[in-house]
């Protein structure tokens, strides 16, 4: 990870006040695996990526959640579709990260000292391409032997990130991205 990155998620931990938890309460990982697929409904060939880089570190004590990822780390099948992503779709040159940074809205419903699989819902603010925007989504926090894995799957508009799709390859990328995102955490040492 970057000293940039690492940098502007140390700035995004301490706005969001991750830090004045007690460290037992803070969870990280930084294999977080994201997947971002802009395929059409008839699709040519599929338009989907993943990155297993992502950073995030959630709070169980105040329901924080933050998630930061570098562009350039999203891999397609192939190479040339991931050089497109980069610099005509993306611009990661110019927007090198995406984050999130959120709040757990039902957090007294997920027992972290208890095995099973909790609906969580998520609201905060979510960045992509130099624009932000407030976003609410569903996804499952799930308890097994101590570890906690969380989950969710969203979709955006690209046009409200100002993506642009032009008119050439519009019916071969999807007006909406759907983003999964899988997180096992850690204990924050």
């Amino acid at each position: 990870m970057t000293m940039k990155l690492k940098s502007i998620l140390f700035s995004s931990l301490l706005i969001t006040g991750m830090f004045t938890a007690s460290a037992q309460d803070l969870f990280l990982t930084k294999t977080a695996k994201v997947n971002f697929d802009c395929t059409p409904a008839n699709p040519v060939e599929n338009i989907d990526a993943v990155n297993n880089e992502a950073t995030s570190f959630l709070n169980k004590a105040t329901g924080d959640l933050v998630f930061a990822v570098l562009v350039k780390s999203f891999r397609f099948e192939k190479a040339l579709m991931e050089e497109h992503f980069n610099e005509n779709y993306m611009e990661s040159g110019k927007f090198p990260k995406a984050d999130f940074k959120g709040k757990i809205s039902n957090l007294l419903g997920v027992n972290f000292a208890k095995d099973g699989e909790y609906p969580v819902k998520v609201a905060g603010n979510f960045t992509m391409h130099g624009i932000t925007k407030p976003i609410n989504v569903d996804g499952t926090i799930s308890i097994k032997g101590g570890k906690i894995q969380a989950k969710s799957k969203f979709s955006v508009m690209l046009e409200d990130y100002k993506i642009d799709r032009p008119k050439v390859v519009a019916d071969k990328i999807a007006e909406k991205a759907t983003i999964s995102i899988v997180a096992a955490y850690e204990p924050k040492k």
